[in-house]
């Protein structure tokens, strides 16, 4: 799970690669955490999908940069099911994936992630790419925020009994943001 923190949303997102989606998953996060379900990405990979943002002037509080909503169309029904969801996530980034494949609008918001990650933007879509890099991963994850049984958004107490009775890791966008920065610096000092 990654937090951010309370000066800018101050909510948490269950994240994961999108290459490892599968149903189970992607069910936990339409059950557990009840956000809408998105995959960040880098734009390279959705510009040759030819998926564009939603709208051209972005007035969205913390500029998310939102994508034409898509659904995978080989081999699934309407879009909605955990399954289809997971084919969709998971055909966003095979290569092998055309533009054509995809139904627009659908049921997976793609989000574009800033191209410098985090450090560019301290969202949880750029964390959710850094993270992916950093493991070894195609550059896009899996998110979904966090909601209470209530339906308000869950916050850092109600976030850290959440990832305890769930076995979840809890890593802060802030963190992230202090390791790539070092990790960029060591980076720029080797070249």
């Amino acid at each position: 799970m990654v937090v951010d923190d309370q000066s800018r949303e101050n909510e948490g997102d269950l994240v994961f690669a999108s290459q490892d989606a599968t149903a189970e998953k992607i069910a936990f996060m339409m059950n557990k955490a009840r956000g809408l379900i998105c995959v960040s990405m880098d734009h390279e990979r959705l510009d040759a999908l030819e998926i564009p943002l939603m709208v051209p002037n972005n007035t969205e509080s913390m500029k998310t940069a939102f994508t034409v909503s898509v659904d995978y169309l080989p081999g699934t029904t309407t879009g909605i099911s955990a399954a289809d969801r997971a084919a969709t996530v998971k055909a966003l980034v095979d290569p092998a994936s055309r533009p054509d494949d995809f139904a627009r609008p659908g049921h997976i918001f793609p989000l574009r992630a800033h191209p410098d990650g985090v450090l560019g933007r301290p969202g949880h879509t750029e964390a959710a790419v850094d993270l992916c890099r950093l493991a070894g991963k195609l550059p896009s994850g899996v998110i979904c925020e966090v909601a209470n049984d209530d339906g308000t958004m869950a916050r850092l107490p109600d976030l850290e009994i959440f990832a305890e009775k769930n076995g979840l890791l809890i890593v802060t966008i802030e963190d992230l943001i202090a390791y790539m920065g070092e990790r960029e610096g060591l980076e720029t000092k080797a070249a």
